[in-house]
Parts: structure tokens; C-alpha cells; sequence
């Protein structure tokens, strides 16, 4: 395994006491200016090994050794800043599948039922190939959007 040495320099060291000691900012970043502060080899902290900050700030060992290795190879800055999604979502519900779904909300609802439930909702619509496939949350999520409710 390769192993990660954190040499912080004195601004780097003041920036996260000023982390640590002001400010609002996300537990994830008090728990790597931490852990930074803790690993720090330089001259301007003592370095406390990984298990005892483990214990102490109740992570793992392999957190630790992660925010070390972001720390190395992306820097200061990005070490304690989230990185945003590069996920992409598929929308599947665009405005001509929502005004499906309300024209057939504001129907009569199927024989044997007083009025549509969401799952009923749901299963017509992927019934009619309006949809491939739809939740039944996703449709009460555009009916609250419409100020609709299916039984009504």
C-alpha cells in the first residue's frame, strides 16, 4: 500500500484552525481539517498515528487514508470541498407524459374502484405505453406538482 506523507505549511495549518475553531461548514470538512491537522508531518504540528485518530474521531483507517491521498494528489482546496455529481439523470416525464397523467387522473376511474390510486395510476400509464415504466411515487410527485390528488 502506498503511503500518503501530509506536510502542511503554515497558512495551510491556519486556514484549517480557523475551520475547526469559526465558521459553519459541513461535518465532512471538520472531519478532514482533523484529520489533516492530526496526519501532518511539517514542522508546524505533531503527528498523531492513524489509529489513535481513528479512535478518536471515530473513522476509519481507510477514510483516512483517502482524504490523504486526495489531499496528495488534488490538493489543499479540493481536499475539503465536496466534488460535484457527474452522475446524469434520464428524465422520463416531460410536460406531454404530465398532462396525460392528469387527464387520466381527472377520468372515471376502472370499474370496482371509487377513485385512482397512485399505484393504479401508474400501472395505466405503463398500460397505455404512455411511459415505459413509472413509479407510483413519481406520479405523486407530478400530481403535488399539478395540485392534483387522484381522488379527486
Amino acid at each position: 500500500m502506498i503511503r500518503y506523507t501530509i506536510k502542511l505549511t503554515k497558512t495551510e495549518v491556519d486556514e484549517l484552525h480557523a475551520i475547526i475553531n469559526k465558521g459553519s461548514h459541513s461535518s465532512q470538512t471538520f472531519r478532514t481539517a482533523y484529520i489533516l491537522l492530526n496526519c501532518d508531518e511539517g514542522e508546524f504540528s505533531d503527528k498523531v498515528s492513524n489509529e489513535q485518530i481513528s479512535k478518536v474521531l471515530k473513522v476509519g483507517m481507510r477514510t483516512i487514508d483517502r482524504v490523504k491521498k486526495k489531499f496528495i494528489e488534488e490538493g489543499f482546496e479540493n481536499v475539503l470541498e465536496r466534488r460535484p455529481t457527474t452522475r446524469q439523470y434520464d428524465i422520463k416525464i416531460d410536460g406531454d407524459v404530465e398532462a396525460r397523467l392528469v387527464s387520466l387522473c381527472c377520468s372515471e376511474p376502472p370499474p370496482g374502484r371509487a377513485k385512482w390510486s397512485l399505484r393504479l395510476l401508474a400501472d395505466k400509464m405503463a398500460e397505455l405505453n404512455y411511459v415505459e415504466s413509472i413509479s407510483y411515487v413519481s406520479v405523486g410527485n407530478i400530481l403535488k406538482k399539478m395540485n392534483l390528488s387522484p381522488g379527486e
